[in-house]
């Protein structure tokens, strides 16, 4: 009978060492994908704080360039210009440009004068860069972003607005003449008419282009308006 309760205890004894083990197994399982887990969620903490760091803006005034839909550059400012009333932005962001000049434009013969963006796609913003104002700037519709790295926009330089401004105040426009050195014409007019030729120099402030007219085994510099021209 002693034996036996003996033997009883000791199988006793086992199963609760066995149960313990299994009750054990759990435990270091768990507490191994915890560990996993806050190693894994460390990067992100780190990605959220670089991210918060590199959100802080210079607060500086300068110029400054976004980048828009082509086509939506003059709705963009205009849209810009409503959100800085609405939203109380007026002694942060001072002015929006869409840069545009004169050219003189000829088609089928005529000449007119039309008004092109000097950039394309492209729209200027005198700002201080804070982050409010950055979100409200970056925030507007048809808005891609800014010119810059990462979230940090790149100033323009005095020199690149100041050339800009020229551009844009010239009384007298420019010819936009879609020829270059190297292109055979025919002369439409004058008398050379018929006349096929090579262009050797384009200007497009006076609208005048030289060409190389080939005349008796050589060729002869000439002159033209670029209406007497035709692309061939």
């Amino acid at each position: 009978m002693a034996e036996e309760e003996v033997l009883q205890a000791e199988e006793e004894v086992v199963v609760e060492s066995a149960d313990s083990e299994t009750s054990e197994k759990p435990n270091e399982e768990v507490v191994a994908e915890l560990e996993n887990s806050e190693v894994s969620e460390e990067p992100k903490e780190k990605e959220r704080s670089t991210t918060r760091s590199s959100g802080k803006q210079s607060g500086e005034r300068n110029w400054y360039v976004i980048h828009t839909y082509s086509g939506y550059e003059d709705q963009v400012a205009q849209n810009l210009r409503q959100r800085i009333d609405s939203l109380d932005m007026a002694d942060k962001i001072f002015d929006v440009m869409v840069p545009i000049e004169k050219q003189i434009e000829i088609k089928n013969g005529k000449r007119r004068t039309v008004e092109r963006k000097i950039f394309p796609g492209y729209v200027m913003v005198d700002m201080v860069v804070t982050d409010d104002s950055w979100y409200v700037v970056r925030n507007t519709p048809n808005v891609t972003g800014f010119i810059g790295f990462g979230v940090r926009p790149t100033p323009m330089s005095v020199t690149e607005v100041e050339n800009i401004r020229r551009r844009m105040g010239q009384d007298e426009p420019k010819y936009k003449i879609e020829l270059k050195a190297g292109d055979l014409v025919q002369i439409t007019d004058g008398a050379l008419k018929g006349f096929q030729a090579k262009v050797d120099e384009v200007d497009s402030q006076k609208g005048k282009v030289k060409v190389l007219v080939s005349m008796f085994g050589r060729e002869t510099p000439v002159s033209l308006d670029y209406l007497q021209l035709k692309q061939v």
